[in-house]
């Protein structure tokens, strides 16, 4: 059950990326926006393959919201880039978390999604934050905000 519950926390996340996404896309500088769809479309299918994985584990995918409350006001191109990166953080924490819990397969495809979020994360910022996805062990300047 508990691989359960991160899958559906993951999907959760993703449905939330795919929304922040098009906030990132409508307030990105048109060098980055090709980045941003890329990122959107990558959400998207991990969203769709966790839908998947959550009725495959025998429960309901959890819906998406109508509408996200963002961490901070996104009113130009530099507030964009640091959405873009605080989603991809996010992902990564929930993503860590279904490492935890599963194994196999699913644990394979968490890692993976994980340093996906990781990379895109640096892309946005400009660098690195120690141990992604693991927010407790991120070093305070750089930690994900909650």
């Amino acid at each position: 059950m508990q691989a359960v519950e991160a899958v559906q926390a993951a999907l959760a996340a993703e449905h939330a990326a795919v929304y922040g996404y098009g906030v990132v896309g409508g307030r990105v500088a048109e060098e980055r926006r090709n980045e941003a769809r890329e990122a959107y479309d990558a959400h998207r299918s991990r969203r769709d393959a966790l839908e998947r994985t959550v009725r495959d584990l025998g429960a309901t995918p959890v819906a998406s919201a109508a509408a996200y409350a963002l961490p901070f006001p996104v009113p130009d191109a530099a507030a964009a880039l640091r959405l873009a990166a605080e989603l991809e953080d996010r992902v990564a924490g929930v993503y860590s978390d279904v490492v935890r819990a599963a194994g196999g397969p699913l644990r394979r495809e968490a890692a993976g999604a994980l340093r996906e979020a990781a990379v895109r994360a640096v892309r946005w910022r400009g660098r690195g934050v120690a141990f992604p996805g693991l927010a407790e062990l991120a070093t305070p300047a750089v930690s994900r905000k909650q």
